[in-house]
């Protein structure tokens, strides 16, 4: 397992990565973990205390990676922007299993399930672990929901999540 400190950064105006939280994995330790690659890739691990899996690290340019650190993390490291992260990776090769929920929803909804199929992985993943971190059964639900109308509506994630954002 590869061990290094970091600092915490925020994106400014960049696009959609705005306001991201994100740490840089250099291209020498990204070669560590992963060598000759210049795709995103998981890794699993610790920040500081906090255990992740199946978390991507995308590439940055130069050979650069970083890591997004979403909300969940922020609030499992208990840190902000400009504080040092001790991180602790290695290549997560397991599984990823899409939310069964969701699939059986889908096979409802046959337009929303070819649109689903039709997404790449790394996007179908998008969809199910935003279903899947719902804290309650009734935000699972709306999410499931969400997506699956979405999808009928022919939307990617990122279109879907801004749909029913400017609904409210």
């Amino acid at each position: 397992m590869l061990t290094f400190k970091t600092t915490i950064h925020k994106f400014g105006e960049q696009g959609e990565k705005t306001g991201w939280t994100y740490i840089v994995i250099p291209a020498q330790l990204a070669h560590e973990l992963k060598p000759n690659t210049r795709t995103s890739f998981r890794v699993k691990g610790k920040l500081d205390d906090f255990a992740i899996a199946q978390v991507a690290l995308l590439p940055a340019g130069e050979g650069d990676f970083f890591m997004p650190i979403n909300a969940k993390m922020r609030k499992g490291i208990r840190k902000k922007e400009g504080t040092v992260l001790i991180v602790s990776l290695e290549l997560d090769e397991s599984i990823f299993k899409i939310s069964e929920d969701l699939l059986v929803c889908l096979e409802d909804e046959p337009k929303a399930l070819e649109k689903f199929n039709k997404l790449s992985p790394s996007h179908q993943k998008y969809f199910s672990k935003w279903i899947e971190d719902a804290k309650t059964i009734e935000t699972k639900s709306k999410r499931i929901a969400q997506a699956v109308q979405g999808l009928a509506m022919n939307m990617d994630y990122g279109t879907m999540i801004r749909h029913f954002r400017e609904k409210k």
